[in-house]
């Protein structure tokens, strides 16, 4: 027996996967990609959101992007300067350049990232008429409904780094943490809308169930 080999990474458990996927998918906006004036990248403790934005420069989908977000207690060990520094040092590391990038570092929450992202943009004089937003996967429906109500101007479309459930689990290493933040950031939708924070989104009945089953369940840390 191999007393070094790997422990094998943890899952989702079988009895709640189908509601995990049933939230997973239906916070994925899937937008079609298109060219934007600007890419804004919101922090978090999800690297991908640099590694996506980094690939969609290059792809020459935005001339510019904007790393927004300072830290959270579930950032700060990961990213001690800050997220929105550490993506760009990132981004910079795979080829971006730093002329490139304007960096947003005080943001806590998504409304933050995209006001001071606005008001970042607008004292550097940069005309916006269309914004590519990247993500964590489940924060895509929430960034979108945020943005439509504190940008309405803008044509919007959303991005996350495209991995599936299980890799993206395996990514960040917690499974429980993923679906505790699932189940949270579906709580938002309907709740920042309420308080007047994002625009009203459809919640179907087969996202509302999963969500009551997962919260029964105990998925519950990450709720207000």
């Amino acid at each position: 027996m191999n007393r070094h080999a790997e422990a094998p990474a943890e899952a989702i458990p079988d009895a709640t996967r189908a509601d995990v996927e049933t939230l997973w998918r239906y916070h994925d906006m899937r937008h079609e990609l298109r060219p934007c004036d600007v890419g804004i990248g919101l922090g978090s403790h999800d690297l991908g959101v640099a590694v996506i934005a980094t690939r969609l420069f290059h792809e020459g989908l935005f001339p510019r992007i904007v790393f927004t977000g300072a830290n959270a207690p579930t950032t700060v060990e990961r990213f001690p300067r800050g997220e929105a520094v550490h993506y760009r040092e990132y981004a910079i590391e795979q080829g971006v350049s730093a002329e490139a990038i304007l960096v947003e570092p005080r943001a806590t929450n998504t409304a933050q990232n995209l006001e001071y992202s606005r008001q970042l943009l607008t004292e550097h004089r940069i005309p916006v008429k269309s914004v590519l937003i990247m993500s964590r996967p489940y924060q895509q429906r929430r960034a979108y409904a945020t943005c439509r109500l504190m940008w309405p101007e803008v044509d919007v479309v959303c991005a996350s780094n495209p991995l599936e459930l299980d890799d993206y689990v395996a990514n960040i290493g917690d499974p429980r943490r993923v679906v505790d933040m699932l189940v949270g950031d579906t709580q938002r939708i309907e709740v920042y809308a309420e308080r007047g924070f994002a625009i009203p989104q459809v919640i179907p009945d087969e996202v509302r169930t999963a969500f009551e089953r997962l919260v029964a369940a105990g998925y519950t840390s990450r709720l207000i």
